[in-house]
Formats: structure tokens, C-alpha cells, sequence
């Protein structure tokens, strides 16, 4: 692994199943991991901060930063855009810490083919019946919403096989100190 592969994990996984949710629980369990927080085009949910959930961009933004190649990845999902800003990952990595990619599996496998050696794990919900569950109980998207993230999720799961690891998000904390654990035997 070269310097920067091995300080990158890579996190995906259908919305609702967790992940961002378990990697807070990561970053509380272990000071070396950073998040990498994803540029976004689309709308800011109430309790989100710009900067800290997401950088909130206009479609005009992002597809300027897209022009300048300022993306590591980016990719259309759901009709919104979401990338991952290079510099932001340079920087983390640069000061020592290890990065981690909450992306989707398009966004993956795009990061994988730039550092081909860094830590691929799917998160996957204990069973669609409860990723539709924990989606209805966000309150933030209505019915026909919540119906095109779970085809996407249907979509995602095909590509599980492809991650270096999946692991079921049956328990937070658990889930969290498995990737901890995952990390650190790769290491």
C-alpha cells in the first residue's frame, strides 16, 4: 500500500442502512479516523450543518469545481450530485490522520481505481424490510422518495461482492468496533 491507500477507508452502503450513524460512532471509539465530508447538491436537511454534514454547493458550483477537477470522485444520485473533494482528503491524510469516505458504490469503485489499495467495506441493512423502516422513521423524505432509495438500494446490494469486507449493521456500536477491528488486521 502506498502512504495514502492505506490511510483511506471507504464506506458504502443503500441509504438508510447506517452509515453515517456508525461511522460517528468510529470517530467517538477511535482518534485516528477523520471523517471526509462529501460536497452535495442537494437540499440541506433541517438538522445538518454545511461544513460539517456536507458541503452544500449549488448545481452551478459543483459542475464549476467538476470543470477544475477538483473532485476525487463524483457521481448523480437520486438527482442530486455528490463528490468527494480531493484536497480535503490530501490534507486529512497529510496530517497524519486516517480518512473516511461515506460514498456510494459508483463513488467506490472510482476512489478504488485511483488508490487501488485502499479499505473497502459495504455496510448492509439486516434485511430490506428494516432499511425500509429506518427510512420511513427518518421523517425526511416522502413516499415516492423513499420507494427510488430503496430500487437504488436493490441496485447497491448487487455490488456488496466487490468491497474487501461487508459487514451487517445489526448493532451500532458493534458494527463500528468491526470496522475498527477490520482496519487494524489490514494494517
Amino acid at each position: 500500500m502506498n502512504s495514502i491507500d492505506k490511510n483511506i477507508i471507504v464506506i458504502s452502503g443503500p441509504s438508510g442502512c447506517g452509515k453515517d450513524t456508525v461511522v460517528k460512532k468510529m470517530l467517538q471509539m477511535d482518534e485516528r479516523f477523520i471523517l471526509s465530508v462529501s460536497a452535495t447538491t442537494r437540499e440541506r436537511r433541517p438538522i445538518e450543518k454545511d461544513g460539517v454534514d456536507y458541503i452544500f454547493l449549488t448545481s452551478e458550483d459543483f459542475i464549476q469545481k467538476v470543470s477544475e477537477c477538483e473532485f476525487l470522485e463524483y457521481t448523480l444520485y437520486c438527482n442530486n450530485y455528490y463528490g468527494t473533494l480531493k484536497k480535503q482528503i490530501e490534507d486529512k491524510v497529510n496530517a497524519g490522520r486516517v480518512v473516511v469516505l461515506v460514498i456510494e458504490v459508483e463513488g467506490a469503485q472510482n476512489v478504488k481505481k485511483v488508490y487501488p489499495d485502499c479499505l473497502t467495506i459495504f455496510l448492509a441493512p439486516p434485511s430490506l424490510e428494516e432499511l425500509e423502516r429506518r427510512l420511513r422513521n427518518r421523517n425526511t423524505e416522502d413516499d415516492a422518495k423513499i420507494k427510488q432509495r430503496l430500487f437504488k438500494a436493490n441496485e447497491e446490494l448487487g455490488f456488496k461482492s466487490s468491497y474487501d469486507y461487508i459487514v451487517e449493521n445489526n448493532d451500532v456500536e458493534e458494527c463500528a468496533k468491526s470496522i475498527i477491528d477490520i482496519f487494524d488486521s489490514e494494517k
